[in-house]
């Protein structure tokens, strides 16, 4: 009785992807091996990995290799192993659908890709594995069946959006992958993947190190299956042993990545306990990587035994990006996700691990500045996390951080040089929070500063309007929004030499400010007298602890209540909108139309920090009528 086959579509993403690796401009395409012998190799990894914590596995580990056959007159090339295999409704969730983060979002970005460069990047960004098959391959059969179980399946697809499947009886343990290869075609980079030759240089070139045997038969009859890799775990071998090319062939390896990484980090500890690392900063973001459901963390091995992949608690959540491998010496081999989040020995390499990617990261800054505006691009939102709940390396953090500044409107600053170039007598490192560079850079509180020639950080992640008020200062220097609390620019002697004029200018205006505070009281919670101001009428600043606008939409767009916030609306003394409004009340004190105009100065201070109007309908009203009297 023949088994039934079911034919069933491939999900949207997965038959756009399929089409891409169909029709790829990708010109490296010996690489779908490595993608083939990665995927073998951790299901050996996770069959080892559960008959040591499954005593009642029916599962045969005696033998476990990666075995990669030719047959050159059929146009066939297999790669088999004998691992943990799939059972129907795993091979339907992980090849019929793609559940990685930002697939549509990568599919959006390749579209608008204008240029072949440009493509080839994005789909190295992505890294999609065993779709790879189909750049080389008319026609993919898996043959597979999950340890344990009695009943295989048969997968097959010609990647034109449907695939079948049925139930095999008499399958062996482990995953097969069949490829009716396409024909050579040496100009568009598809060689002869029949060839032994051509198999044994890709496996030396990109899976040497793989910890588990991969076997090929030698040409003739009979011949015996030999070796091709050397099986050295690459975090094992001195350094001096280790190339370039091997590392980043392993960074891709453990990251699925088709790209290069940025920086190799390798740490060796001896002593009371015993660890080897080997981490990877990448040269790009990952699709994810602001995504809640993403994975994170580097894999977990025990004396080479290969315990878990995105083993969290050896990586906080602020360095999520790094990639690689860790192998303790002295852990349990049953250790548990729950188990090692109170491992102490875990904290402790967890501390390292930490300490040596911020220190590697500090040496970039001076060493290769272009490596580390890479770094800090890609990954600095993420980083300025850790400011937040990494009170032990804080300070470390805000030394390997750049920021825009004023100082110059294309390159960023670090805090050292900000302070290196703080003007005599500065006190406070000045920043502003806001949406954009341009809505910083044109706002009045800017006024004064840019008047002065002091320099203004310009904040614009949402992180920062979150750690600013949580890090006291840098190099004993404290952080100051400029649109928060009274803000001095005076030197001493300024201030004594304009001590008469502005008591002065107080009384000028305090019937003014006292009528105002009252007129504007359901909306401010303070009218006085700016330094901050050159040419703009009014702004509107917090008091020093106040939550800032953008925080506050923040926290709402999370549901969360907040009360109505205050804030102090600040007059420009020397403009002749305030001035004249001053001498308009001294003479007409109940003129109502005052009241309005203090209304339109408030709403002009608002809209010019990016604030919303409580009623635009009334303001636009407001203005309309007063444009009317001027014509």
């Amino acid at each position: 009785m023949t088994a039934p086959i079911e034919t069933l579509e491939f999900q949207s993403e997965a038959r756009q992807l399929l089409q891409l690796m169909i029709h790829s401009i990708y010109s490296n395409k010996d690489t779908f091996l490595r993608e083939l012998v990665s995927n073998a190799s951790d299901a050996l990894d996770k069959l080892r990995l559960e008959s040591y914590r499954d005593k009642d596995l029916e599962a045969d580990t005696s033998d476990l290799h990666i075995t990669i056959e030719t047959d050159p007159e059929a146009r066939t090339l297999t790669v088999r192993d004998n691992g943990i295999g799939m059972t129907r409704d795993e091979v339907v969730a992980l090849i019929g659908t793609i559940a990685k983060s930002g697939t549509a979002d990568f599919l959006t970005k390749l579209k608008e890709a204008k240029d072949a460069a440009a493509s080839q990047d994005l789909i190295g960004q992505f890294g999609v594995g065993f779709y790879a098959s189909f750049m080389v391959a008319d026609k993919v059969t898996l043959v597979t069946r999950r340890a344990g179980t009695a009943e295989g399946v048969r997968w097959e697809s010609t990647g034109e959006g449907t695939y079948t499947i049925q139930p095999v009886e008499d399958a062996p343990q482990g995953t097969a992958v069949t490829l009716h290869l396409k024909p050579e075609d040496t100009e568009d980079h598809l060689y002869d993947y029949t060839s032994a030759a051509k198999i044994r240089e890709i496996v030396k070139r990109y899976s040497d190190f793989i910890t588990w045997p991969i076997r090929m038969k030698s040409e003739g009859e009979g011949a015996e299956a030999e070796t091709v890799n050397s099986m050295k775990a690459l975090w094992a071998r001195s350094s001096s042993e280790v190339s370039e090319d091997e590392y980043h062939e392993f960074y891709k390896h453990v990251s699925h990545d088709w790209q290069d990484p940025l920086e190799t980090i390798r740490l060796q500890a001896e002593g009371t306990f015993e660890y080897q690392a080997l981490l990877f900063l990448p040269s790009h973001a990952p699709m994810d990587l602001f995504l809640r459901e993403r994975k994170r963390g580097v894999q977990l091995y025990v004396k080479r035994v290969f315990i878990m992949d995105d083993c969290e608690s050896l990586v906080p959540e602020y360095l999520r990006f790094v990639k690689g491998v860790v192998d303790a010496q002295d852990l349990s081999l049953n250790v548990s996700r729950e188990i090692l989040q109170q491992d102490r020995q875990i904290q402790l390499i967890r501390r390292r691990l930490v300490k040596k990617v911020l220190s590697t990261v500090k040496t970039m800054m001076t060493a290769d500045a272009e490596k580390y505006a890479t770094f800090w691009r890609e990954f600095g939102r993420a980083v300025k996390e850790g400011l937040l709940d990494d009170f032990e390396n804080r300070e470390a953090i805000l030394e390997i951080s750049s920021f825009a500044s004023t100082h110059d409107a294309e390159k960023p600053t670090s805090l050292r040089e900000y302070v290196e170039r703080m003007k005599d007598g500065q006190q406070h490192i000045y920043y502003m929070t806001g949406e954009s560079r341009s809505a910083i850079e044109n706002s009045p509180h800017m006024e004064a500063f840019r008047a002065k020639g002091f320099e203004v950080l310009v904040l614009t992640d949402p992180i920062d309007e979150m750690w600013v008020d949580a890090v006291p200062g840098f190099d004993g220097k404290q952080f100051q929004s400029i649109a928060k609390g009274q803000v001095d620019l005076e030197s001493e002697e300024d201030k004594k030499a304009t001590e008469v004029a502005r008591e002065q200018q107080n009384k000028d205006f305090e019937g003014l400010l006292t009528w105002m505070g009252t007129a504007l009281g359901e909306t401010v919670k303070e009218v006085r007298l700016s330094s901050r101001l050159t040419t703009s009428p009014a702004c509107i600043v917090g008091d020093t602890h106040d939550l800032t606008p953008t925080l506050e939409k923040m926290y709402r767009a999370m549901g969360q209540e907040l009360p109505p916030i205050k804030r102090i609306l600040e007059l420009n003394p020397e403009h002749a909108l305030v001035t004249g409004l001053r001498e308009a009340h001294g003479s007409r004190p109940d003129d109502q139309g005052l009241a309005e105009t203090a209304e339109l100065l408030y709403g002009m201070a608002l809209l010019a920090e990016g604030g919303e109007l409580a009623d635009p309908s009334r303001f636009i009203k407001l203005l309309a009528g007063r444009l009317e009297k001027t014509l």
